[in-house]
């Protein structure tokens, strides 16, 4: 494992986005790094596309969206 050095305001948006996600701010960053790997070796296909593949290969079953009566 090593260090990284990020620039500060960066560091201040990944510290928000990791209380938002409820993830540390290391796994923020690891999820950060992942994605954008898989976004750059896959141009073609949106984040949504890519995260919902990753969910997939991870096992996670999208359950439907239940509607409530109006």
């Amino acid at each position: 494992m090593g260090i990284v050095n990020i620039d500060d305001d960066l560091h201040d948006q990944l510290r928000k986005a990791s209380a938002v996600s409820c993830r540390s701010i290391n796994a923020q960053a690891a999820f950060w790094i992942r994605i954008g790997m898989l976004c750059e070796m896959n141009p073609t296909q949106s984040f949504n596309d890519i995260v919902a593949r990753e969910l997939r290969a991870a096992g996670v079953v999208a359950q439907p969206i239940k509607m409530g009566a109006s």
